[in-house]
């Protein structure tokens, strides 16, 4: 597996590409969720992506504190359909936490996650701080996972 790890300005224009590529497709295609994915975030945060074989399976979005919210953040978690089972999701969730935790060591790193994942981000020390609430027509729960 290719991991990089990279900020806006240093993705290729084909890096960029497939990193919206799978976000559309995932989230918006077959999740059924017209919405608009591509944000004014994405410059300021950072991109982990997973690529084999030239293609792009993992990525997620790791946005410093007050960018998204005042919290560190990671978002965009995403994982291609081809790509399921075989434990990218997390890696993905370890690599974006190590990432936040060296660069932002003393912050909380909250997520929105969909509802069906919320054990999922728990395994991972992440305590639920909301009820479930609709958003883009998906059951979602905030969560935070505090410092070391």
């Amino acid at each position: 597996m290719d991991w990089r790890l990279k900020n806006w300005q240093d993705l290729s224009v084909d890096e960029l590409h497939a990193a919206y590529k799978l976000r559309t497709d995932v989230f918006v295609v077959e999740q059924g969720c017209p919405y608009p994915e591509v944000d004014e975030h994405d410059p300021n945060c950072r991109h982990l992506m997973a690529w084999s074989e030239g293609k792009l399976l993992a990525y997620a979005r790791i946005c410093p504190p007050g960018t998204v919210y005042p919290e560190a953040s990671i978002g965009r978690i995403v994982v291609a359909a081809t790509a399921r089972g075989q434990k990218l999701g997390s890696a993905l969730m370890k690599r974006s936490m190590t990432d936040l935790q060296e660069h932002f060591p003393s912050e909380v790193i909250k997520l929105q996650a969909q509802q069906y994942l919320e054990s999922f981000y728990a395994s991972f020390g992440f305590e639920t701080i909301t009820e479930s609430y609709p958003d883009v027509m998906v059951m979602h729960v905030d969560m935070i996972k505090n410092p070391a």
